[in-house]
């Protein structure tokens, strides 16, 4: 068997209707959409709606701002749209046009924080398999998988948001983590609790690792443990005990997938 392995596509259908060749299966660790784009300001959802100067200064608020500037600054962005939350949805789907339509057959996928799952159902299609909180079987192996990211603790989302991203409550995360049980590959879009997995050295920030992910990899010692979401991590890969836990990369940009051979 050969499986091909993809995350932080990122809008990039045409490297992900080439990321199949050769396999036997697909498997798409999410954030499909490309909703801010740091290395092409101009591109991504926030590019086409806002244009690339503002892209740009929202980028330098991530890296160098406070919490509350980057929110104050994306509010006067939303502000200056008569109807947003219709702009952003048109863009999504756009997106996910494109994205789906490329994904060869037969795919194994789940959503990243940067993607919206209630709009999935509508791209159902032969061969493609939604499999977020699953444990499915390519042959002969028992892959388990868990899409989204955490929600960091006491931050409560705003009701009214014009986009929300795909984060979860770490008791619903570690509840979808605990019902995966005897894989062989555990999948999902974000790593193990590890520092040198977390740590983003361009950003220069820790995302957030889950914990439970680590405490299945340390209880069930699966072959593989593959996750994406940081682009530029300080460690692409450690070992547990006897799990490879592998950054399979920023798809994005690298266009390669990451082979699973057995």
């Amino acid at each position: 068997m050969r499986v091909h392995v993809v995350s932080d596509v990122h809008g990039n259908s045409d490297a992900l209707a080439r990321a199949g060749d050769g396999a036997d299966a697909l498997v798409v660790l999410g954030d499909l959409i490309d909703f801010i784009d740091y290395h092409e300001h101009a591109s991504g959802i926030f590019g086409r709606l806002f244009g690339a100067e503002r892209v740009g200064t929202f980028a330098r608020l991530r890296r160098e701002g406070t919490r509350a500037e980057i929110s104050t600054y994306v509010r006067s962005l939303w502000d200056s749209l008569d109807d947003p939350a219709a702009a952003v949805d048109e863009a999504i789907r756009e997106q996910y046009d494109r994205l789906f339509a490329s994904m060869t057959a037969p795919t194994y996928a789940i959503p990243g924080n940067v993607d919206t799952p209630a709009l999935w159902a509508e791209y159902a299609a032969d061969g493609l398999h939604l499999v977020d909180g699953e444990v499915v079987e390519i042959g002969g192996v028992r892959f388990g998988f868990v899409g989204g990211a955490l929600l960091p603790d006491g931050v409560v989302p705003r009701p009214n948001a014009v986009w929300r991203p795909h984060l979860l409550p770490r008791e619903e995360y570690d509840r979808r983590v605990a019902e995966l049980h005897d894989v062989d590959v555990l999948c999902s879009h974000i790593p193990p609790a590890l520092p040198e997995l977390a740590y983003d050295v361009v950003s220069r920030r820790l995302e957030i690792g889950s914990r439970a992910l680590l405490d299945l990899v340390r209880a069930q010692q699966p072959r593989w443990s593959l996750f994406g979401h940081v682009h530029q991590p300080l460690s692409r890969r450690t070992r547990v005990g006897v799990t490879e836990c592998r950054n399979v990369g920023h798809f994005q940009r690298t266009t390669t997938p990451y082979v699973l051979r057995w």
